[in-house]
């Protein structure tokens, strides 16, 4: 089974040597937040062209590695119009050269309100800028990839289910990682959201992220590398091979030292859901 990882998490640099890096480390895949990523090109608004991202995604080929994903962390929620129409116009450059780079997938969180008590206008802002992303998306054939996360708009398999209604579109998927729907007071109850993530969203997902948490001291919840915490990874495998197998699972919250340990965790765990169930008697 193959593995991934969040490319920024080997650090920012020039991506002939972040390609070479990731390929070194034997991972299939990354997602690749260019402005994160990458120190010696320009990648603000308007500096992306097809030759750019043929060159980036060639090179990063060349080393055996996919780009899965364009990471493009945008505020789509903002209510001051000049950084939300700035955000809107940078995630539809992405759309637009994301199969220039071989990536068939352009995600984010969607942003968090800063103003609890403005919730309707966030939820307004939201739509309107699915409504300009999806058309953008449709017309360049790329997927869309939604991610929940605490704190933000979208954040439970609800928030996430509810926002998938008003847009069925095709090109709209979700990018699921369990530990993004987890909080101090359901983290008892992890079954439970991982369930219920799977069976609101299941259909639509498009990636998977692999970190783990852990309580602390105070019961904070603490993020740490896949296999290192608490989170029931045996469930999430299995319902995640039943729903999307082979899918791609990009490691988060990792350092360098434990990418090895991680992506081995990450692999086993999927070869072991993936596995077929034997039939009595056989």
């Amino acid at each position: 089974m193959s593995v991934g990882i969040l490319a920024h998490l080997l650090g920012k640099q020039p991506f002939r040597e972040l390609a070479a890096k990731v390929g070194a480390f034997d991972f299939s895949y990354v997602q690749l937040a260019l402005s994160k990523a990458i120190s010696d090109v320009d990648v603000s608004l308007g500096k992306i062209s097809p030759g750019l991202a043929s060159e980036i995604g060639g090179t990063f080929a060349d080393n055996q590695v996919r780009i899965a994903v364009l990471g493009c962390y945008a505020s789509l929620i903002d209510l001051e119009e000049e950084s939300y129409r700035h955000n809107v116009d940078r995630f539809k450059e992405h759309l637009r050269h994301a199969r220039q780079f071989g990536a068939p997938i352009v995600a984010t969180e969607v942003g968090k309100p800063a103003d609890l008590s403005r919730l309707p206008e966030y939820w307004e802002r939201l739509d309107h800028a699915l409504e300009e992303l999806v058309e953008e998306a449709e017309r360049w054939g790329v997927t869309i990839g939604l991610e929940a996360a605490q704190g933000h708009l979208i954040d439970s398999p609800e928030t996430m289910a509810q926002t998938l209604e008003r847009f069925p579109s095709s090109c709209i998927g979700v990018v699921v990682d369990p530990c993004n729907l987890m909080n101090a007071d359901n983290f008892i109850r992890q079954d439970e959201v991982i369930q219920t993530a799977f069976d609101l969203l299941g259909p639509r997902i498009v990636s998977a992220h692999a970190k783990d948490l852990r309580c602390g001291a105070n019961c904070e919840l603490i993020e740490t590398a896949a296999g290192l915490g608490e989170l029931n990874y045996p469930l999430f495998w299995k319902l995640l091979e039943q729903h999307k197998p082979r899918g791609f699972v990009t490691l988060e919250a990792v350092t360098e030292a434990q990418c090895v340990a991680a992506a081995r965790f990450v692999r086993k765990g999927r070869v072991a859901a993936a596995k077929p169930v034997a039939q009595e008697g056989i």
